[in-house]
């Protein structure tokens, strides 16, 4: 395979170049990239791919790796794909193939597909919709336009993925890079929505564990993550709330503070205890880099006036709780970057399971309505299932949506959730797993 350096280079050209004329014609019927100097080099392609497909992968200008899934039986359509994280470490490549390896649905229902990860770690929403986009141009450069491109969010994805659909869905020309979006257990309330129950619970963890920081150690305003330089192991996080909740240990085993301080912690932030750590490391790690990184150390997080409740004494809670208003400036900052206007120009499919415990359903609600006050909601379909799943929902799901808004596009008729469900149906025995759409469900 030719080296990194070789790809980026090329990749320069491509991530600023209109494809050229040849680019714009229908893709080859013979799955192969066309020849560019320094362009990606084939790989074996990750596990659950349908046989025959053939796999790609390289580097983009700006730092980030991509890779790509074209099958034996192409139909010409594209899936971009948009990961979840943020992921606050360095861009890794395998990590793309984890993702291409968990949503292989897409290249069994006969797309192309091509996945980068970002172009460095950390938060930065505008960032990452461009990086989805330059990997977008660069497939047309390789195998040509196709006859569809399908534009796909997961999680944190789905935000990326809905802001890129804003901004690069039309060319200069008015002509459409993308035909439709897909978004996937998103976190679609946007930057300054989304985020707020993650700075409720470091407060009112620190108020019940005190030990994050601990007495001893160097204070910090807790909405800063950590302090400038700091680091913290998840492991290292864990141990911390097991030594307050016993997390760690069966219920039986845990003391009867711990107990308490578990129970009072989940019922005021409204979280399930499997999910506890991992929203805390949110609140630590990425909360850091958010601040300290992207917003200039400026606080975008405010609970000045929340009244917390659901614990066994609100009143010692909301009195001894650590407070903090937000700065005008980091929360317009935030905004810019990460929400959403819901001014939406292509038809729009969302998935979301109803008890999914990372991002909340009522993420989807605020994108609802987000769309509603555009004006653009015959632009959207939401779907919900009896789900608590976040990172992978039942397979046939997803193959539905796709043929939903491949229908969608095809004839101009806005699905619903009950031919969606129908036609997960159809899939459910060729993917060996169940449907769950709930088709009664709002959020």
């Amino acid at each position: 395979m030719r080296g990194f350096a070789a790809i980026a280079a090329a990749a320069a050209v491509w991530a600023g170049a209109t494809p050229p004329a040849s680019a714009q014609q229908s893709p080859p019927t013979t799955p192969t990239p066309a020849t560019v100097a320094g362009g990606p080099g084939e790989a074996a392609c990750p596990s659950g791919l349908p046989g025959g497909t053939r796999c790609w992968r390289g580097g983009t200008a700006q730092g980030a790796f991509y890779w790509i899934a074209v099958p034996a039986d192409w139909s010409g359509g594209l899936v971009v794909h948009a990961h979840g994280g943020p992921r606050t470490g360095a861009p890794d490549i395998d990590e793309t193939a984890e993702d291409l390896q968990r949503f292989a649905v897409t290249v069994r229902e006969g797309y192309a597909w091509i996945g980068s990860t970002y172009r460095r770690g950390g938060y930065g929403v505008r960032m990452a919709a461009e990086d989805t986009d330059i990997v977008r141009r660069i497939f047309w450069t390789l195998f040509g336009k196709p006859r569809r491109t399908i534009l796909h969010g997961q999680s944190w994805g789905g935000n990326v993925a809905a802001k890129a659909a804003e901004l690069y869905a039309l060319d200069a020309d008015g002509n459409r890079n993308y035909d439709g979006v897909m978004l996937t257990s998103g976190v679609l309330a946007g930057g300054t929505k989304a985020y707020g129950f993650r700075a409720d619970l470091r407060a009112v963890y620190q108020f019940y564990c005190r030990n994050h920081p601990r007495a001893d150690e160097a204070q910090y305003p807790l909405w800063q993550g950590l302090p400038a330089g700091a680091r913290m192991t998840r492991a290292e996080l864990t141990s911390r709330v097991s030594e307050c909740t016993g997390l760690d240990k069966p219920a039986a085993r845990r003391t009867p503070q711990q107990a308490s301080n578990l129970k009072n912690i989940l019922a005021v932030v409204g979280i399930e205890e499997g999910a506890l750590v991992a929203h805390l490391a949110w609140g630590t790690n990425l909360f850091q880099d958010m601040v300290q990184e992207r917003l200039g150390g400026r606080n975008p997080f405010d609970n000045s006036r929340t009244v917390y409740s659901g614990s066994d004494d609100d009143a010692a809670l909301n009195a001894g709780v650590e407070r903090f208003s937000a700065d005008p400036a980091a929360v317009a900052q935030l905004a810019y970057d990460a929400d959403l206007s819901g001014l939406i120009v292509l038809p729009t499919v969302t998935i979301h399971g109803i008890d999914d415990p990372t991002a909340f359903v009522a993420m989807s609600a605020a994108y609802r309505e987000t769309v509603a006050r555009a004006g653009r909601s015959d632009l959207l379909v939401q779907t919900f299932t009896r789900e608590a799943e976040h990172s992978k929902l039942s397979t046939p799901q997803y193959a539905a949506l796709l043929a939903a808004l491949e229908g969608w596009i095809d004839t101009g008729e806005r699905p619903d959730g009950a031919g969606v469900a129908a036609l997960c149906e159809a899939r459910a025995a060729a993917y060996g797993e169940p449907c769950r759409f709930d088709v009664d469900f709002r959020p």
